[in-house]
């Protein structure tokens, strides 16, 4: 029996660092990495008989309210089998696009779809409030070439390029199916992560939308020339590949970009300076390994967190070495696993929020380590 638990051991160990997977790490102190446990009472059931679809982005305001957006485009028939006619069961009718909820799960706000004066995305795919009061909504769909820009109560209030194919990476005036928005406070400077169809970042002015600059792979000017399938055996790519999927911006003034497909994580400086890039999982093909990422909220912004909807699972990771200090997640339908897992949240108490595609929910995990704040 004993050698038999050592094989099974070294087995385990050997497939998963065959793989590109680490093994646990020690943490960096006792105590100071930071864990969680899912609330599975969160969020409150909806209200109207509402359901939700796929969720394409979701963020923190300043308040610490948790925004949300999601696809009521994607409910099947059975899903939103109330609106049939005739209806084929009491339940379900699709949710509006952009919901607000509170700490403990309450709805507070929701809105959005087709409006005067303005074209709604063809499938909506990331959202950002400003302390400013504006919600930025982004789309992926194929003429999706826009950010939309509206008040906390859904007025809009205009956007920066136009629900049209897109053209190419270096225009200035049109996006390309970007994925997701962060605001520079200090400069009043939107960052996009642009995305599934161009291969850049770009950067405009918060309040008159002008453009103010742009850049590719390893801070270089972007191509959209024809790129190989992911390897990982292969040379790292030059450009970035698509999706650019996520965009965060330090307090120290690094800028933090998930290069999605590529299993990459590349940090800049704010005028586009490469500075690094951290792998993980490398042998992640398909959807990649690094969908989204947000900044722990202690004072030093310790810690990035990186979701990744390929091996559902959330890493902790040291953000001044890009090293792996913890994960936690699975694959699986029950509370605290993944299906899809998209997009990703915290809130200045650490409690970290997790949008799904295929599961087309949002959860909550609560901090179980209050030294981790500190």
């Amino acid at each position: 029996m004993r050698a038999a638990a050592r094989f099974a051991t070294s087995f385990c160990i050997t497939a998963a660092l065959s793989f590109g997977a680490s093994l646990p790490p020690h943490p960096a102190s006792a105590g100071d990495v930071p864990t969680f446990a899912v609330d599975a009472s969160w969020p409150k059931q909806l209200p109207n008989n509402w359901i939700i679809g796929q969720i394409g982005g979701i963020t923190v305001d300043w308040q610490g309210h948790i925004w949300v957006v999601q696809r009521p485009r994607s409910l099947t028939d059975a899903e939103k089998a109330a609106t049939l006619n005739p209806a084929r069961s009491k339940c379900c009718v699709p949710a509006p696009p952009v919901l607000e909820f509170d700490v403990d799960g309450n709805l507070l706000r929701s809105w959005g779809g087709p409006g005067e004066g303005y074209e709604w995305v063809g499938r909506e795919h990331g959202i950002e409030v400003d302390e400013r009061g504006f919600v930025w909504i982004g789309g992926n769909a194929d003429n999706d070439s826009a950010i939309l820009k509206f008040t906390l109560d859904g007025k809009y209030l205009g956007q920066i390029g136009k629900i049209a194919p897109r053209t190419n990476s270096n225009d200035t005036t049109q996006l390309g199916r970007p994925a997701e928005m962060a605001i520079d406070k200090d400069a009043n400077e939107l960052y996009i992560a642009d995305g599934y169809g161009n291969r850049r970042v770009i950067v405009f002015d918060a309040t008159t939308l002008a453009y103010k600059r742009h850049w590719g792979g390893y801070g270089k000017t972007p191509n959209d020339d024809k790129q190989p399938p992911y390897d990982p055996a292969a040379p790292v790519q030059a450009q970035f590949g698509n999706p650019v999927h996520c965009i965060k911006i330090a307090n120290d003034g690094l800028v933090y970009v998930c290069d999605r497909s590529q299993d990459r994580v590349q940090v800049f400086k704010k005028d586009g300076t490469f500075v690094t890039e951290w792998f993980y999982e490398k042998n992640s093909r398909g959807d990649g390994a690094v969908f989204d990422l947000a900044l722990w909220p202690d004072p030093k912004q310790t810690y990035l967190l990186n979701a990744d909807g390929t091996n559902n699972e959330i890493r902790v990771l040291k953000r001044d070495d890009g090293s792996v200090a913890g994960s936690f997640g699975h694959s699986g339908r029950n509370a605290g696993q993944f299906a899809l897992l998209h997009a990703m949240a915290v809130d200045a108490k650490g409690n970290v929020y997790t949008g799904e595609v295929e599961g087309k929910r949002i959860q909550k995990f609560k901090l179980t380590n209050a030294d981790a704040l500190k």
